[in-house]
């Protein structure tokens, strides 16, 4: 008996993109993590503050050391890509004084590190992601992300996906060249191809809706 060949077709989850308020809202339980010197509640809420505002995988982030943050140049050097091609994330400076303020704290309770890490552990060591995951999920439901007993929810990968949505959305409120820009958000992404970035053209109804305000924007400038 012959059994036919079944194309793969991947298909992409959708993306959850979330709230300026679901943001802060996730911040701010994370300052309230039980903490023996209150580094760990301090350490989540600028962790996830970080994902939020530049997109980074979440293995990039805990992969930063303390010689990949210049806070002076105000410039993250991200060397644990996923595809192994380092990329440099500027920052803006609100970003700046949050991760200042967070090393301040670090170097005061971690006196002899155990971890080159930026971000640590109470113990000093290096956070690893399933403990970072498994305090996200235990946050979100805390705030009403995921039910008590969903298995599946927002994942802190959509942290990436809100920064490209909300990116694009800017340029696009803008009046800016959207498809110029592209490879520039490809770069902050670390995708290896364009069509990977194009992606987020489709993700949400309100980013197909700024879309076509734009077209026919400019449909009326060029009849």
């Amino acid at each position: 008996m012959e059994v036919p060949f079944l194309p793969y077709r991947y298909s992409r989850k959708p993306p959850y993109v979330y709230t300026e308020e679901q943001v802060l809202a996730l911040m701010e339980a994370a300052k309230k993590l039980p903490s023996k010197t209150g580094l760990r509640a301090f350490t989540y809420s600028t962790l996830f503050g970080l994902l939020a505002v530049t997109g980074m995988r979440i293995t990039e982030t805990l992969g930063l050391d303390c010689v990949d943050v210049d806070l002076r140049e105000g410039v993250l050097n991200v060397r644990q890509t996923k595809l192994g091609k380092p990329r440099l994330i500027p920052l803006h400076p609100s970003t700046i004084t949050a991760l200042r303020r967070y090393a301040r704290r670090r170097d005061r309770i971690c006196l002899e590190a155990k971890s080159p890490s930026f971000f640590v552990a109470e113990c000093g060591t290096r956070l690893t992601g399933c403990t970072v995951r498994w305090t996200f999920n235990r946050l979100s439901r805390q705030i009403g992300l995921r039910g008590a007993s969903d298995r599946v929810g927002p994942r802190i990968h959509d942290f990436r996906h809100t920064f490209a949505v909300r990116l694009l959305q800017n340029w696009y409120q803008q009046n800016k060249d959207v498809e110029k820009r592209l490879p520039q958000l490809a770069m902050l992404l670390s995708h290896t191809h364009v069509n990977d970035t194009y992606w987020y053209l489709t993700a949400t109804p309100d980013l197909l809706q700024a879309a076509a305000k734009r077209m026919a924007s400019s449909r009326k400038e060029y009849p």
